[in-house]
Order: structure tokens, then sequence, then C-alpha cells
């Protein structure tokens, strides 16, 4: 993906394109820092799932002092939440079930049936919007506004800010955005093998395999509002557990950075026993036909996949003939907060 025409014409490429100085100017509100070492995440759709996910499996590698969890927001209102600092992602401010959780927190603590949380943020692209209005402290985004259905940059610029803020609250340097940034444009710009794209334009339904990190579940998502495609994610090694029963040999699977010791085993099971289309996407070239990007630290790394992927998928959505910013039913903002709703 460039900026020539063919891409520059959809906002969606153009907002992927603009994702790399995003990533360069930001700078952590103080809004964002954390008011205890015990945090949910929480947001619906691509406002939790990478932003969130990310920044629980880096804290653990990392082992962190800080206790990071995330959930749905109607499944976490049903949680005691004492003493966290709750932050509630939603690029449009709108979110029903945000709102609602706020609420649910407020009247738990009115009460008395738990104590206060510590602290709730929204995290929003948008000030004035009933979840920046009913948070403790709201951080507006510094992306700008989307105008293609698929979050792109916000995605990006909300798992920096957990990035940030969990770094300072466990004392770790703070992320190197020039690095970041640098190789979220080298990801975005690397050429895809045409076949790879025509091997997956044929298949009705696309599996993406990879750890729980946000990145494969992220780009199933995608698959979704970008391509029209079907798409399911498969978990760490869930792929050879059962799943391929029901697998079909005109499908294919995405494996985001395999495990290299496990190469053999997908590719006995699935390419073999199967029939799958296999691919990967990776910092070295597996035995599978490959996106190969540049090696970067594990910090980095998902960053990078994540561009990569939506690499892929808009080759393969211009390969399908698709309106990259126009869907036919999904919408800008999901399930939007309505006065008496």
């Amino acid at each position: 993906m460039n900026h020539t025409s063919r891409y520059s014409t959809f906002a969606l490429c153009r907002e992927m394109l603009e994702t790399p100085d995003v990533v360069r100017r930001f700078v952590l509100p103080p809004e964002a820092r954390c008011a205890s070492d015990r945090v949910l995440l929480t947001g619906e759709g691509s406002s939790r799932i990478f932003p969130a996910k990310r920044a629980i499996t880096h804290a653990r590698r990392n082992g962190w002092p800080l206790r990071v969890e995330t959930e749905a927001a109607t499944q976490a209102a049903e949680y005691d939440l004492s003493g966290y600092h709750v932050y509630v992602a939603s690029n449009s401010g709108k979110t029903a079930e945000g709102v609602h959780l706020i609420r649910t927190l407020r009247a738990a603590a009115a009460k008395a049936e738990a104590q206060s949380v510590a602290r709730i943020t929204g995290v929003v692209a948008n000030g004035g919007t009933p979840i920046a209005a009913e948070a403790d402290s709201a951080l507006i985004l510094g992306c700008g506004t989307e105008d293609a259905v698929a979050a792109t940059k916000s995605v990006v610029e909300q798992a920096l800010v957990y990035d940030a803020a969990l770094r300072e609250a466990a004392g770790d340097a703070p992320p190197h955005l020039q690095t970041l940034a640098a190789a979220m444009e080298a990801a975005l710009s690397v050429s895809i093998d045409p076949a790879i794209v025509s091997r997956l334009a044929a298949a009705p339904t696309i599996y993406f395999a990879g750890r729980n990190d946000g990145v494969a579940e992220e780009l199933t998502l995608k698959t979704n509002e970008i391509t029209r495609k079907r798409a399911s994610f498969l978990e760490g090694t869930y792929a050879l557990h059962g799943i391929e029963e029901v697998m079909n040999a005109n499908e294919a699977v995405v494996l985001i950075d395999p495990y290299k010791d496990l190469e053999e085993r997908f590719d006995r099971v699935l390419r073999a026993g199967v029939g799958l289309e296999v691919v990967a996407i990776a910092s070295r070239q597996t035995r599978f036909p490959t996106i190969v990007i540049p090696a970067a630290v594990p910090e980095i790394a998902p960053y990078a996949q994540l561009a990569a992927g939506w690499n892929l998928l808009v080759e393969l959505g211009l390969a399908l003939g698709v309106n990259l910013d126009k869907t036919e039913r999904a919408r800008k903002v999901g399930n939007e907060f309505t006065p008496t709703g």
C-alpha cells in the first residue's frame, strides 16, 4: 500500500497511512495516568480487542506489578471493580455499553454495594459525548476523525494510551515512538505477492490464528468490515485441537507470527490434512507463503503485524472490487447510546 491514487481514493487507506504520524506525534496526556495498580481496559470491538489485549500481553511478559484485565463493558458491569482504574474506550464516545458500565459503577457505589472505583477514564475521539461527560476524566484522542467504517488509526492511538500509561505505572521506559512508527510504515508498504491475495480472495472463509495479543482477533473483525468475507479467530494453537473437523479445503488460514516449532504440525494438520491454503505474517520466512515484515522487538512486533494485516486486507478488498469505505450493514458506531435507550 502506498500514497498512489489506487489507494488514496479510499479514506480507509489514507487513515491507515496516517497512522505512523499519529504514533510519532503521540504524547501521554495527564488524564491517562493510572490511579491504581488494578486496571480494567474495556470497550467494544476494535476499541478493546487490540488496545487491551496487546497491553495485557506486554504487561505479563515483562512481569509488571500491575493487575491488568479486560472485559466487554456489559459483562464487566456484573463485576466488583472496587479500587480499579477503569478505562472505557469508545472512538465515538457514544457506545451504549460503555455508558451502561459507568452508570452501573456509580449506582453500586452510591448504594454502598461496593467501594468506589479508583477512577473512570473515557478514552474517546470526541468531547461532549456521553462517555466523556460521565467519566471522571476524558482523554480526547489526537488522531482526528475517521471517515471509513473500519477503525484503524484510532485503534493504534488507543493502544498507545494504554502502552504509555502502564509503562509509566510500572516504572518502565516509554515506548520508542520513532522506531514504532518506522516499523508500522514498513509493514504498511511491504509488497504482497499477488498469488497470496488471489488465494485468499477465492476462500469463502479466512481463519486468523495467533497469540491472544489482539492482532489476529482484530484482523478477523477487519476482514468482515473491509473484505465482507467470513472470518474466525483461532487463539494460540486452537487450530490443532478439533476445528479441522469442520474446515473445508477451499478455506484459508493466516498465521500471525507462528511458533517455529509448531509449523510442521500446522502444515500436517491444516495444509496436508484438510487441504487449506495457509499463509503467514512474520518477520522471517516460514514454511508457508509468507508476508515478511522487518524484524522488531517484542514490544513493537504486534503493531507491525497489525499494519501488515491491514495491508493484506486492503489488497484483498481491492481484488474483490469492494468499496473499502462503505459497508452495507456495519456502522461506524455499533450500539449507539440514546438518552432513552
